[in-house]
């Protein structure tokens, strides 16, 4: 098993960190996607501490820190009274840590550009939609293959994973502009809420590739089956609510003019208990979906792709025991992080009436006694329980992201 024939379904942000990571142990790596021409879709995410190791060990840190913008806390308040209902730092100890604030055009460029470099095999215009034995098989009938293991980074769409999530009763419509003369701070994100059926928010998001203008990205929760309402009921019926719930993002939404500029998200949660079968595993969203909650989408997928190339080096002589050290390596984290997701979401997108008010008279109140501050920051950075379990550590960086790129990356 020294050197596989690996096929890697999916050029997302797991599948390409993966591709790197499994490049660099020796394997014969193959990266299949559908895209033609490389096109990421999607807004803007946070890569918190732990994730951004990943992307230093992949080798695309430094453009994705050119790129993307540090956030240092999460800030939220209710709309009517104006109390502040979540505040976390993400550094209460002086080591630098940050979020990395990025579009994913951008984290996509700076990975896209860290696996070309590596000796591996790009295969383009290929649906993958379903397997046989060792082989993969695309929407037009042909295989690709055979390979010793196949990795499913093919995202909440796959139709090689078995994971039966649960839809979220709530999503959201996002959108890119660019960040407008404003009060608000650039390295923040900002959340507004009225109750939790409403919530508005902006995050700075650094730049897009081959543009200079700092961008936002601008969030508005909807139930999941009301985005056909919100068309209805018009661009400027949503913007004066959300004007009128939080004045401050006026020049944000006043550069909103089309429906179009918005893209509605949906969510569902689930996990598989065992992420990888005979000769597969699966990584990212085909492993385990939860909601953006707590920012920590991007990392999981980064983070099951360097536990995999880590099990994969520790047994590599046997690789039915490497697949189960990958799903015990992930177990815990995952399952805390599904957890803790499971039970935060509710109290700010939900139609809940009780859950707001214990949220914000009782459960905010306690979120500033110590000593849960440094356990809220602990949770935004991924380092609440080790990242990798018995695979090792996983350092979180501790630099600080340039506020302008000195030049362009490829």
């Amino acid at each position: 098993m020294n050197r596989l024939s690996i096929g890697i379904a999916g050029a997302g942000i797991g599948g390409l960190a993966a591709a790197a990571l499994l490049s660099d142990l020796g394997h014969r790596v193959t990266l299949l996607d559908q895209f033609d021409t490389p096109a990421p879709v999607g807004s803007g995410l946070v890569i918190q501490p732990v994730g951004q190791a990943v992307l230093d060990i992949v080798g695309a840190g430094p453009s994705a820190r050119v790129w993307g913008r540090a956030v240092h806390r999460m800030l939220g308040h209710e709309g009517e009274a104006g109390r502040i209902v979540l505040d976390v730092s993400y550094d209460r100890s002086g080591k630098g840590w940050h979020g990395l604030a990025i579009h994913r055009a951008a984290l996509f460029q700076a990975l896209f550009d860290a696996a070309m470099a590596r000796p591996l095999t790009l295969v383009t215009g290929v649906r993958i939609i379903g397997r046989e034995s060792r082989t993969l098989l695309d929407t037009s009938g042909r295989r690709h293959g055979p390979f010793d293991l196949i990795v499913d980074a093919t995202g909440a769409g796959s139709t090689l994973s078995p994971l039966r999530s649960r839809p979220l009763p709530y999503g959201a419509v996002w959108g890119v502009v660019d960040w407008p003369a404003t009060n608000l701070p650039s390295d923040e994100l900002r959340q507004c809420y009225r109750r939790a059926s409403r919530m508005i928010g902006v995050l700075p998001i650094g730049l897009l590739p081959g543009d200079t203008a700092p961008k936002a990205a601008v969030f508005w929760s909807l139930p999941a089956g009301g985005h056909a309402d919100w068309l209805a009921g018009g661009i400027d019926s949503w913007k004066a609510e959300a004007i009128g719930l939080w004045p401050e993002v006026a020049p944000f939404l006043g550069q909103i003019t089309d429906p179009a500029q918005m893209t509605m998200a949906r969510y569902s949660h689930g996990t598989l208990r065992q992420p990888f079968g005979d000769g597969i595993a699966h990584i990212g969203d085909a492993a385990h979906r939860t909601s953006p909650q707590l920012g920590q989408g991007a990392n999981m997928a980064l983070l099951d792709a360097l536990a995999l190339a880590r099990a994969l080096e520790r047994h590599r002589h046997c690789l039915p025991d490497a697949l189960r050290a990958y799903g015990r390596g992930r177990r815990w984290h995952v399952a805390a992080y599904q957890g803790m997701s499971a039970a935060f979401t509710p109290q700010y997108q939900s139609d809940s009436r009780s859950l707001p008010v214990l949220r914000d008279h009782l459960l905010a109140p306690l979120s500033r006694v110590w000593p849960i501050p440094p356990v809220l920051s602990a949770l935004v950075r991924g380092t609440m329980l080790p990242a990798l379990g018995s695979l090792g550590p996983v350092s979180p960086t501790a630099r600080t992201a340039p506020s302008t790129p000195a030049s362009q990356p490829r």
